[in-house]
């Protein structure tokens, strides 16, 4: 069963692939809300950013992923070596992300630490809920960089999170578990988040990691389209 049974799979065109960065070892892309990271199962859902890569360069291999809503800084490997090590650092937590996200609501506190499991929903899948029993340990941190309760539109509030793990949907249901859903979020949002933005509010601002062949720490941005 799908969580959005009416949904028709448009990714964007324009631009077709915005590279950040590239050298031998890896490239650097930000990608679009909108468009999958890696293929979906049916035929429709080919179109993706990593065949979009591939078809420019025959060996890059995804890394990691985003979330087909989110847009942002994503990374994909050219070589073996450097999948293996890139791989390693996202899996032993050395990689340092950050995020953007516009929630619903005024965020009472500046700052703060959300430490919540999470376990897939199994009946209403792709979705993720918490699970104190079974749920795989996750932890966000987040800090309010603006309020806005304006009188123009309902409250709401832009916070930088930072993710420790990187599970499923983590940031999306760790905001929804604070009681501020992520504005514009098609499976979390409440009627009112949903409708106040016509696309996910989350963006992958910024990556830093150690650089597969020199092993410098290098740090990569991508401009956030709506805050």
């Amino acid at each position: 069963m799908s969580a959005n049974p009416d949904f028709i799979y448009l990714p964007p065109m324009s631009p077709y692939l915005d590279i950040i960065y590239q050298d031998n070892d890896f490239i650097v892309l930000n990608k679009a809300s909108g468009i999958l990271s890696v293929p979906g199962r049916l035929p429709e859902h080919q179109d993706c950013l990593q065949n979009r890569v591939k078809r420019i360069l025959p060996t890059a291999t995804i890394v990691h992923r985003l979330d087909m809503a989110t847009s942002g800084l994503m990374i994909m490997a050219l070589n073996k070596p450097a999948h293996v090590a890139i791989s390693r650092q996202f899996e032993q937590r050395k990689t340092k992300k950050t995020y953007l996200a516009r929630v619903f609501g005024l965020v009472e506190l500046n700052e703060g630490s959300i430490d919540l499991p999470l376990i897939c929903d199994w009946p209403n899948r792709p979705k993720q809920m918490v699970d104190h029993e079974n749920g795989k340990q996750s932890l966000t941190h987040y800090r309010v960089l603006s309020r806005n309760d304006s009188t123009d539109e309902p409250a709401s509030t832009l916070v930088e999170l930072s993710p420790v793990t990187g599970r499923s949907h983590q940031l999306r249901v760790h905001m929804l578990a604070l009681g501020h859903p992520i504005l514009g979020d098609r499976l979390y949002a409440s009627k009112e988040a949903l409708t106040m933005r016509s696309r996910l509010q989350l963006h992958a601002l910024n990556l830093s990691l150690f650089h597969p062949s020199t092993e410098e720490e290098i740090t990569f941005n991508a401009q956030c389209p709506f805050a």
